[in-house]
């Protein structure tokens, strides 16, 4: 077991908490020291240049789905030289008719090196691994699709 801590920090900078008026700016503090700039997304009056919820969503599965990736192919004696990945996720209405990342597509591009290769059977068996593995697809109700390739 593990506890992760983050200390999330906003203050008010309008005169007013008008819904339209108050700021979405805030800060993500982690205890190494890291912070982090984050705002709403766009859509719900955020700042673009600020990291907002569903972005940070998105890219904490495509980072446990790739850590695990990683983790798994070098066991199992691949070699990887690059892993990138474009996730995509999509916020619409659940099930309930409730606003949530419904669905997030890990599209990973990954280049692999060295005498032992794996087929396409192999790599599909280590995405589903890294899949049913991961941490924080484990810790969700979202929907994980993936669209892979190999460079």
């Amino acid at each position: 077991m593990s506890e992760h801590k983050v200390s999330v920090n906003w203050s008010r900078k309008s005169d007013d908490f008008n819904y339209k008026n108050y700021n979405r700016e805030h800060t993500w503090n982690f205890e190494n020291g890291i912070v982090v700039q984050a705002s709403a997304a766009p859509d719900y009056l955020g700042k673009a240049e600020s990291v907002n919820p569903e972005d940070a969503f998105v890219a904490s599965l495509s980072s446990c789905h790739m850590l695990t990736f990683l983790a798994i192919a070098s066991y199992q004696g691949f070699t990887i030289d690059s892993y990138v990945d474009e996730a995509v996720g999509i916020l619409d209405k659940n099930e309930s008719g409730r606003m949530a990342v419904t669905q997030v597509t890990l599209k990973p591009i990954i280049q692999f090196s060295g005498n032992k290769l794996p087929s396409n059977e192999e790599l599909n068996a280590l995405h589903d691994k890294a899949h049913r593995e991961c941490f924080i697809a484990n810790s969700v109700t979202t929907e994980v699709n993936l669209d892979m390739g190999v460079a």
